[in-house]
């Protein structure tokens, strides 16, 4: 599939080791950033839905969103889905960029600002990988593995690969020799890459990217299972504050990217199109995944 928004400006940046160790000090200084803001700031929580959360594409986001609203912006980065779900929830967050298993969860107190076009379309796809060395050609031959899951609210990283474990009806502790959790997709690809892992659960749209910018690690992994169009992560704000005129400007900012100079370069970075206002619509199969898995756990 391809856009049909018009040609990027330049091929995407390729990622340094000087880039991916200042990731990790960004990740790290991020996590300890205290929940309480300045008064006139607008924060933004994100989660490692993120594809390349360093310094650099930080601070690109936060002169973006601080000019596009005149007003300071505070980026908020956890480790988990579930710390900044809470975080969101509990008025601590103005808006948040999160994954759409969390969304359908508190889809009654969340209001969609943005969903991210990948390729022209706001969806992406769920991979099982495997590493090279093993012989898996399908899911069903990953059982006795070692498994790398990214988070357990993610749904490419967890949520689908529990729901075809539901069908069949059993568990991960049940079907796979061992697994365990990376808080992160680039860190599963690592994982399976490096042979820690024999097989993981990864966000289709950061192992197509990472293929193109980091070849000789993804070149040790292999797709044995690609699932269904599923609605691309979105960004959110509450319900009950998605009428104030700051989460109005906030949302026109997202939704404006892509007619920024900026905005583009940060578009360029993540290999998306843009962001389209979106609709509930969009995670019906998510919520269904959801609710089977809910329903035998």
């Amino acid at each position: 599939m391809r856009s049909d928004n018009g040609k990027r400006d330049a091929r995407p940046r390729r990622l340094t080791r000087r880039s991916i160790v200042r990731a990790a000090l960004a990740g790290v200084a991020m996590a300890w950033l205290p929940p309480a803001r300045a008064a006139d700031a607008v924060s933004f929580g994100l989660t490692p839905v993120f594809l390349d959360s360093d310094i650099e594409l930080l601070a690109m986001l936060e002169r973006y969103l601080t000019a596009q609203l005149k007003r300071s912006v505070q980026l908020v980065k956890r480790r988990t889905y579930q710390e900044i779900s809470a975080m969101l929830l509990s008025g601590q967050l103005d808006a948040a960029w999160i994954c759409d298993d969390p969304y359908v969860q508190y889809e009654d107190k969340l209001a969609l600002l943005g969903v991210p076009l990948y390729h022209g379309k706001p969806l992406y796809q769920t991979y099982v990988i495997v590493n090279t060395a093993i012989s898996a050609q399908t899911f069903d031959d990953i059982r006795g593995t070692i498994h790398a899951f990214s988070d357990p609210d993610s749904t490419s990283g967890y949520l689908i690969t529990r729901y075809l474990l539901a069908l069949r009806k059993t568990t991960p502790a049940e079907f796979f020799r061992n697994s365990f959790f990376t808080y992160g997709h680039r860190n599963v690809i690592r994982a399976v890459a490096t042979g820690l892992a024999e097989s993981g659960s990864i966000d289709g749209y950061v192992w197509d990217v990472m293929k193109e910018r980091e070849p000789e690690m993804v070149s040790k992994t292999r797709i044995v299972y690609r699932s269904e169009w599923l609605g691309f992560p979105p960004i959110v704000a509450l319900q009950a504050t998605r009428d104030t005129p700051t989460i109005r400007a906030f949302a026109d900012a997202i939704l404006g990217m892509s007619s920024d100079p900026l905005g583009r370069q940060i578009l360029q970075v993540l290999a998306l199109d843009g962001f389209i206002p979106g609709s509930p619509d969009l995670y019906e199969k998510t919520m269904e995944k959801w609710l089977v898995v809910k329903a035998q756990a």
